[in-house]
């Protein structure tokens, strides 16, 4: 598979709720990262699939749908908007961008850059009731 395959296989694998499916696209010494506030990074895919259960468990439904992939060598750059149903309640949709590096048909690296305020917008009317009235000054 192609760099760009292989990122389009991974995010796709969010889809099938399945953690195996989605850590089985990450090399054992796999590193993610978040740049976002909410975000949480981890080493190594055991961690990894320690961590997916508490995402995907949040995240009910979670898909990536892919809007874009630019690819270079093996660096890779994914256009998606995640959509899903957070805490299985409020309909979440937020527009990010993924980093990749891939290596031997695995993600290596992961860098996910995606804005958390969205989200504490959807999910949280305390957040929105004080933005706009922070924007109303």
């Amino acid at each position: 598979m192609s760099p760009a395959e292989v990122a389009a296989a991974y995010l796709g694998a969010f889809g099938s709720g399945d953690l195996d499916q989605v850590a089985r696209w990450v090399t054992d010494d796999f590193v993610n990262e978040h740049t976002s506030t909410l975000g949480g990074g981890c080493v190594g895919r055991d961690e990894y699939r320690k961590r997916l259960p508490g995402f995907l468990g949040s995240f009910v439904g979670l898909v990536y749908d892919v809007e874009d992939i630019l690819a270079d060598g093996d660096r890779v750059c994914a256009a998606y908007t995640m959509r899903a149903r957070w805490q299985g309640e409020s309909p979440v949709e937020i527009r990010g961008m993924q980093r990749l590096t891939i290596r031997d048909g695995l993600v290596a690296r992961r860098t996910d850059y995606w804005d958390s305020l969205q989200f504490l917008l959807q999910v949280d009317p305390a957040v929105r009731d004080e933005l706009s009235r922070w924007l109303a000054r």
